[in-house]
């Protein structure tokens, strides 16, 4: 039996649970796991004084988050092993600094889902909020390895300072998508907002579904059948991630850019059929 922490009322002030991760619950007892510290406002409750916690994670490393968790922070935030399910909605930071494991929320998700995420898996089954996979303000680099995987739309910045690593995103995103990218791959399989890809330096964005408006940074280079993306969306499939068999041999337009950078990003529209 997983661990299981169930969220006994909605809270209107967030609860941090960053200490309550894989890591450390795996190794401790019931009555240990419940007096594990968490923070709320200007105050440290216990886990055990906002959730019934009952099973355990020694056996299969696993955690369930219950109840209504949209006000909880930090779910599984710098876990390097394990799998954590959150069977309802996220608050902020979910998987934030992970370097390891698997992560999957069952429904939405709010800003800062996988911030500078090092590796493992993240899977949000809703909408995800804003920064996905984003540096965080005055940091280097963001996203440096793992997967991220939105099955609903997503805000605005999705990969910001990205350094590795891919993410995708089945329904809408905002603006600036892959806002000053280093390197790595962002895929969007619905419309987009405006300015994607400013101030990349490398890496890949792919646009199977929009056709956006792109900056005038950015020149065409041709249209072609990109030889990695059926490598990529194949292992999307893999992960559960529905990939339509016309786009592994679909022609996409590569357009090359940001100028005002670098200028040796990618980006990938598909070509109309």
């Amino acid at each position: 039996m997983p661990l299981e922490l169930s969220l006994r009322e909605p809270q209107s002030i967030p609860v941090e649970v960053e200490t309550v991760s894989t890591d450390v619950v795996r190794d401790l007892t019931l009555d240990d796991v419940s007096r594990l510290t968490v923070f709320q406002g200007n105050t440290s409750p216990t886990l055990g004084d906002l959730f019934d916690v009952r099973g355990s994670a020694v056996d299969d490393q696993t955690i369930v988050w219950q109840g209504d968790c949209a006000k909880v922070k930090a779910i599984g935030a710098g876990q390097s092993a394990g799998r954590v399910v959150v069977e309802g909605d996220a608050g902020m930071h979910v998987g934030a600094r992970m370097s390891g494991g698997e992560i999957e929320v069952r429904g939405n998700a709010a800003d800062w889902v996988g911030a500078e995420l090092r590796g493992g898996l993240i899977r949000v089954s809703g909408n995800a909020g804003h920064l996905v996979g984003a540096v965080y303000r005055g940091g280097r680099r963001g996203m440096r390895g793992g997967v991220i995987l939105v099955e609903g739309n997503a805000g605005n910045e999705i990969g910001h300072t990205m350094r590795r690593g891919v993410i995708a995103v089945r329904g809408r995103t905002g603006d600036a998508l892959g806002f000053n990218m280093i390197a790595g791959t962002v895929l969007t399989f619905g419309e987009t907002g405006i300015r994607p890809g400013a101030g990349m330096r490398r890496g890949s964005l792919v646009f199977a579904g929009d056709r956006p408006a792109l900056l005038p940074t950015f020149k065409l280079a041709g249209r072609e059948q990109p030889a990695f993306l059926p490598i990529y969306l194949r292992r999307l499939r893999e992960l559960g991630f529905a990939v339509e068999d016309d786009w592994l041999t679909a022609e996409f337009d590569r357009h090359v850019g940001d100028f005002l950078e670098l200028g040796k990003g990618e980006v990938l529209v598909r070509a109309a059929a």
